[in-house]
């Protein structure tokens, strides 16, 4: 490898100068590359010396886009199986977030520093792009390093630049940032509290009465309610076993995470509900516990929401300002998801018996809500744990110092 200094003059006379680093590949073909500055031309010849000698580099003019490696990473996880709705979700930050800004950009040609310049654009925005939120910029960073390691196991980039940023570093940051940006939940808005659930359960009924009741008391995510099979219903140890969940395309499989498999006991009206239930269950080859009413299937989440959580909100006069199905403002029901029961399961496991809790352990709670970390399960509810009363302590103390 050579550095040699060019001289030339423009058409219209200005004396020109850079620097040329002239090499040869590890396939034996020879290479030029040409920089402004000198300090440029020998960064990339000490770096381009260890890449050739270890068989890793990749010439830009050989290099292909970042928009092509991301298609190729797309169709490798089509190949390896991967759900739809996670292919769908890679797809999507590609598209929306990462070719916009990235997509033209050669691989050989990506540095820490763009890496870190367009996650400053995702989060700030363009005259053209909105801002991303930081939960968004953090995912869309992790499908760029994802894409990256892709190529590099095809032998066509060298280096994995989204590892090299300094995480550890950021880690903290982007964890406040987010929390910032997500407030917490409260009761009463986003977790329904118990003399509204109190409220909705007197209201249910009908087919879909078993699958809210069961939202309620077990903290099952829907996607879980949707993929319970009766061989994981334990009636007689009072407990669901989590093996299953069913996808947007109402297709059975595992839960994403480890931890998503687990063991939760019910209380009896869960088992008395499910005893009934399963006398009068439409019975499918998949042995649903809540099957679809029109073929026996997957049950759709926007049924059971319509129709199951909906109407005993209504009812109850659970209700606030929204729109409805026709696009009009009306009055909605005040809880319009599932997740909001899972919402109040949590807080039901946090709250002290004397409040008609369980008053659980945090790693209780974390395990019968299937999170992945402990530290998962205090960023969400960590605010709902009951906090001692230390006024007489604060008191006491106050008069020991003071005298």
């Amino acid at each position: 490898m050579s550095i040699r200094k060019r001289k030339w003059k423009s058409a219209d006379g200005v004396e020109q100068t850079a620097w040329v680093v002239n090499y040869t590949d590890q396939a034996g073909k020879r290479r030029l590359k040409t920089f402004e500055k000198k300090k440029s031309a020998d960064d990339f010849d000490a770096n381009t010396r260890n890449e050739v000698r270890t068989g890793i580099h990749t010439a830009d003019s050989a290099s292909i886009t970042v928009g092509e490696a991301g298609d190729r990473w797309i169709a490798a996880c089509e190949n390896a199986g991967l759900e739809r709705t996670s292919i769908d979700a890679y797809r999507s930050h590609l598209t929306l977030h990462i070719k916009p800004f990235l997509g033209v950009r050669k691989l050989s040609q990506l540095t820490v520093p763009m890496v870190t310049d367009f996650e400053r654009r995702l989060r700030n925005g363009t005259d053209s792009e909105k801002p991303r939120s930081p939960a968004m910029v953090k995912r869309v960073r992790a499908d760029l390093g994802a894409l990256l390691a892709n190529a590099q196991e095809e032998g066509l980039v060298a280096r994995n630049v989204v590892r090299e940023v300094r995480a550890s570093r950021r880690r903290g940051k982007e964890r406040q940032a987010e929390r910032r940006a997500k407030p917490k939940l409260r009761v009463g808005e986003d977790i329904p509290t118990p003399n509204e659930i109190r409220a909705i359960v007197g209201l249910l009924q009908g087919s879909l009465r078993p699958v809210v009741i069961t939202a309620i008391f077990a903290g099952l995510r829907a996607s879980e309610l949707r993929g319970l099979r009766w061989p994981n219903v334990d009636l007689a140890k009072r407990e669901i076993h989590v093996r299953e969940r069913a996808d947007e395309y109402n297709e059975l499989g595992r839960p994403k995470s480890g931890s998503g498999e687990r063991t939760v006991p019910v209380p009896p009206i869960v088992v008395n509900t499910l005893k009934e239930w399963k006398l009068q269950c439409p019975k499918s080859d998949l042995a649903l516990v809540f099957p679809s009413p029109v073929h026996a299937g997957v049950v759709g989440l926007q049924y059971i929401v319509r129709r199951g959580l909906w109407p005993p909100q209504m009812a109850a006069g659970l209700t606030k300002a929204g729109k409805n199905s026709k696009g009009n403002f009306a009055k909605v029901a005040k809880y319009q998801g599932l997740h909001s029961l899972r919402h109040f399961f949590a807080s039901w496991c946090i709250n002290r018996k004397a409040d008609g809790g369980l008053e659980l352990p945090a790693k209780v709670v974390q395990e019968r809500l299937g999170h992945s970390t402990i530290a998962m399960t205090l960023d969400i509810y960590g605010h709902l744990f009951p906090r001692q009363d230390d006024s007489e302590e604060l008191a006491a103390a106050e008069r020991a110092l003071l005298g």
